[in-house]
């Protein structure tokens, strides 16, 4: 399986990208979300203004969207990045996507307690305490070059 990184367009965006994070999202984390933080996550990525922040990388199976990283405030924050169940090891080629085409000298996140390994991993490290914010729990997160 030859994996392929790239940016994506608007459209590929709305139609690919957000109905990947979403399905991804409920299949890990959302499962123990309350509704409120469901419904939060939902709405922050239906909302236009909040999606046209958005720079989005997408791993493709041949034609198939399988995974995305998304960047807002000019790259220096993470704010999707969801790859769907068996092609989770392939995160990394997103990562490295970002990295290449990224001029920030400091990443941040606000880490999922599910992703806080991941992140990691990556060689992010914990910058706060464990916060809660529309019923939605994080870690905040950063990566320096």
């Amino acid at each position: 399986m030859a994996i392929i990184t790239r940016a994506l367009n608007r459209n590929e965006i709305m139609t690919l990208a957000l109905p990947l994070a979403w399905e991804v999202f409920l299949e890990t984390e959302g499962a123990s979300y309350p509704e409120e933080g469901k419904a939060a996550f939902r709405n922050a990525i239906n909302d236009p203004s909040y999606v046209s922040q958005l720079t989005v990388y997408g791993a493709f199976d041949e034609e198939r969207l399988v995974g995305i990283i998304a960047t807002r405030a000019e790259g220096k924050h993470i704010a999707l990045f969801f790859v769907q169940n068996g092609y989770r090891g392939k995160g990394r080629m997103l990562w490295e996507e970002l990295l290449k085409n990224n001029k920030a000298q400091e990443i941040s996140v606000h880490s999922s307690v599910y992703a806080m390994e991941i992140y990691k991993a990556l060689g992010f490290k914990e910058c706060g305490q464990r916060m809660q914010e529309d019923n939605i729990v994080y870690v905040p997160m950063t990566f320096s070059l």
